[in-house]
């Protein structure tokens, strides 16, 4: 404890609800707690690089519990262990990650608390390994890291997500359509099955479990023909079909996460409109999942990780990430948390729920 008198906080990869109430709560445990400094990173990992810091007092925090975002910014294509140059016409690929050590070293930081997901927990892990004090937070809404039972912005993801289904209802219902939701969660159907649960969906197509589009529609027949003219389906952006296909948008060359899921939604709308020959739209949610005041779960589950961080730095628990394992806020290994994406069991709980209840999810 008497080692740390810095601590460095950091936000990378992508925007997430809850980001600023875990930055708050570790300034104030630190300052408040243990008498200890606070310094921002500005934009992760890039911030790093460029000595970019700034420092966190209790005045520089208030107030931003409820807002969505993150005050320190972010970035997620710093990636300092293969950074990018351009020589000679050619892109090449340098580790600068000693420069941010010397920057840390410069700035009098002692030891970091990295927020992140996968991507950026990874080099997280990797600073840890060169001997930084590293404690990681963890950060998505997709709900797939690994080690712990929830992340913080999830429950604001899945929320706006069911407020969504609950509008496209009365559209539905008004107007005889298939409506289809497309939502966010990469690899991991989290997010739709929670929100296809909460929102009513007649079916809920997720990566875990490829589906029969055929299926799906025969469901939808079922319904029409039991006098429902309508129906709600949610797709996960990487819901695959029984083929293996899943739907790329883009893909972004030279960044560290350069395949873009998305468009899986009015794919499915077309298909659907073609085999139960009801009126098919698509709605694709994107980045407003991402965006606006977290709920109070969020911000309760936030703060206690901003809270465990610090106090797992200050007990020396380095290369560690804050968990949360049912009521208990515990911590788990870097090393046993990066390249492990936690999906959806098909033949857990909640998808056998989902089915008994007549929810479809095309197998």
């Amino acid at each position: 404890m008497g080692d740390i008198k810095k601590i460095g906080v950091m936000t990378g990869g992508g925007d997430c609800p809850g980001l600023n109430a875990v930055i708050r709560a570790v300034v104030r445990t630190a300052i408040l707690k243990y008498g200890v400094e606070v310094v921002g990173v500005r934009s992760g990992y890039r911030g790093l690089y460029l000595g970019d810091f700034v420092p966190l007092d209790l005045d520089a925090i208030s107030g931003i519990l409820p807002i969505g975002g993150t005050i320190l910014n972010s970035s997620n294509k710093d990636n300092l262990f293969q950074y990018p140059f351009e020589e000679d016409g050619k892109t090449v690929y340098r580790d600068v990650s000693d420069v941010g050590m010397e920057n840390l070293k410069k700035a009098g930081i002692d030891a970091m608390i990295i927020i992140g997901g996968d991507g950026t927990l990874t080099s997280g892990r990797d600073y840890a390994r060169k001997g930084l004090p590293v404690v990681g937070v963890p950060k998505t809404i997709d709900n797939d890291l690994a080690c712990t039972d929830y992340t913080f912005g999830f429950d604001t993801a899945i929320g706006i997500a069911s407020e969504a289904l609950d509008r496209l209802h009365t559209t539905a219902a008004s107007h005889s359509r298939i409506m289809v939701l497309e939502v966010m969660g990469r690899y991991a159907g989290w997010i739709a099955l929670a929100s296809g649960i909460a929102g009513g969906a007649d079916a809920i197509l997720i990566p875990e479990i490829p589906y029969d589009i055929q299926k799906v529609a025969d469901r939808l027949k079922q319904r029409r023909d039991r006098g429902r003219n309508f129906s709600i389906v949610v797709v996960a952006e990487g819901a695959k079909s029984i083929t293996g296909e899943i739907h790329v948008s883009k893909v972004i060359e030279n960044s560290p996460d350069p395949i873009r899921l998305g468009g899986i939604g009015n794919k499915i709308a077309d298909e659907l409109e073609q085999l139960v020959g009801l009126e098919a739209r698509a709605t694709i949610l994107g980045h407003i999942q991402r965006g606006g005041t977290p709920t109070a779960h969020d911000r309760i589950l936030s703060t206690r990780y901003g809270t465990a961080a610090v106090e797992l730095l200050m007990a020396g628990k380095y290369g560690n990430m804050v968990a949360l394992k049912g009521d208990d806020m515990t911590y788990a290994s870097l090393e046993d948390v990066i390249g492990k994406n936690k999906g959806v069991d098909p033949d857990g709980e909640l998808v056998r729920m989902a089915k008994g209840i007549g929810i479809a999810f095309g197998d």
